[in-house]
């Protein structure tokens, strides 16, 4: 089997290579910007707070327009949607680099580009994510997002943070003209995907309601299907523990592990290597065990996770530690996508995933919040130990509806794509 094959197997057909190669090359932008906007942020100001505000600039879009990012992807052409907001952002990223050369571009200016890229960004990410239902067969699910989440640690976590770096030694530009480029060809990559499933069927054009009303009908779908709400409830809990002590992670890496600024850049590359090495076996699991068996032992691993960085005081036990987490959270992310998917009617899966969304990065900013708080307190393992309990008393809520939710059947018995 060749790499490409493999990479993208054939069966899951052209279209999904073109949104595969769309994906990585946008991530790897992304990850460009990972490494190069706090940079940029840091050597415009000494505050701490606008230098927080950097990151609070990548959620609050999300918060504010997530919801009506999923109805209105399910009102109009996805593909289109996705290439208009990445034009936005390519155009917005040309701003940035003419403020930069220019010698211009203040620390305000600079949080505003970074709002207004991560609300197109929430666009982008949205309607994406309902893109691989509609051209893959619900059997090919899981695959293709295993192959998807692979692109995007490879991409995003581990290629663009240090080439970021990098270009932001050459100019302070660079990285985000590159950047500009990546969104800019990931657009044209988009735009040779021919063959989508339509959201309503032909000749069956409905009744334009307000926006709104389209993301009530869609958390009230939600809220009506048991296995999808209490999938929802899951990941929004579990990333409230999961975010309350990576949000201090810095402080309790550098200071209380005392790996210093290398060891806490390796330790955030760790769990971007453990996920690589789950895409080798992803394939094998999913033949081997039902997806109710993973999802527990995902996350029972988180649980033992949160306690065994609690415990620790050694560096290199933290890094593998960390290398586990990469490992099984790709395992979790990969299958907890692939069974919403599969459950959610395809007019409804931008409303579905933005309300998903909505959760993960709701949780993160409680569980930040929260964190920041808890290590005030009880010091840089405090979040570590409510971590533990938050994540232990979830599981054993949902240790039993975690059957139906991967038992449930597909609410569309068709297993064929639509050519």
């Amino acid at each position: 089997m060749g790499i490409a094959e493999w990479v993208a197997p054939r069966r899951l057909g052209r279209d999904f290579r073109w949104l595969f190669a769309s994906s990585v090359t946008s991530n790897i932008g992304d990850g460009i910007a990972l490494a190069a906007a706090p940079l940029l942020i840091a050597s415009m100001t000494d505050s701490p707070i606008l230098v927080a505000s950097g990151a609070v600039m990548q959620y609050l879009p999300w918060l504010l327009f997530g919801l009506h990012a999923g109805a209105i992807a399910d009102r109009v052409d996805r593909r289109l949607l996705i290439m208009v907001a990445n034009g936005i952002r390519a155009l917005v990223l040309v701003a940035l680099c003419v403020f930069l050369v220019t010698g211009i571009a203040s620390i305000w200016m600079v949080l505003i580009v970074a709002f207004l890229y991560g609300t197109a960004e929430v666009f982008v990410d949205t309607t994406s994510s309902t893109l691989l239902p509609m051209m893959v067969r619900k059997s090919d699910l899981g695959i293709g997002n295993a192959r998807l989440q692979a692109g995007f640690l490879v991409a995003n976590q581990l290629g663009g943070p240090p080439l970021g770096a990098f270009l932001f030694a050459l100019g302070s530009f660079w990285p985000f003209a590159v950047q500009g480029s990546c969104v800019a060809l990931a657009i044209v990559l988009i735009s040779r995907i021919t063959a989508t499933r339509r959201v309503e069927p032909a000749g069956a054009p409905r009744e334009r309601t307000p926006v709104h009303t389209d993301i009530l009908s869609g958390i009230r779908w939600l809220w009506r299907n048991p296995p999808v709400r209490t999938l929802v409830i899951i990941i929004l809990t579990f990333n409230v523990t999961w975010a309350a002590p990576w949000g201090v992670l810095v402080l309790y890496a550098t200071d209380y592990l005392q790996m210093g600024p290398v060891g806490y850049g390796a330790l955030t590359t760790a769990s971007a290597i453990g996920g690589l090495a789950a895409t080798l076996l992803f394939g094998r699991l999913e033949r081997r065990f039902s997806f109710a068996t993973l999802m527990r032992v995902c996350l029972s691993a988180e649980v033992l996770m949160h306690l065994a960085f609690a415990l620790t005081t050694s560096g290199t036990v933290a890094f593998i530690i960390m290398i586990a987490f990469g490992a099984y959270a790709f395992v979790w992310a990969t299958i907890s996508t692939t069974v919403r998917q599969r459950l959610v009617p395809h007019e409804l899966q931008g409303r579905i995933a933005s309300v998903n969304m909505v959760g993960v990065f709701g949780g993160l900013v409680i569980g930040q919040a929260l964190g920041g708080v808890i290590a005030q307190v009880w010091g840089p393992t405090g979040p570590w130990w409510f971590a533990f309990v938050g994540a232990a008393i979830t599981l054993l809520l949902v240790w039993r509806p975690i059957t139906h939710i991967a038992a449930a059947k597909p609410v569309d018995d068709e297993d064929a794509a639509a050519a």
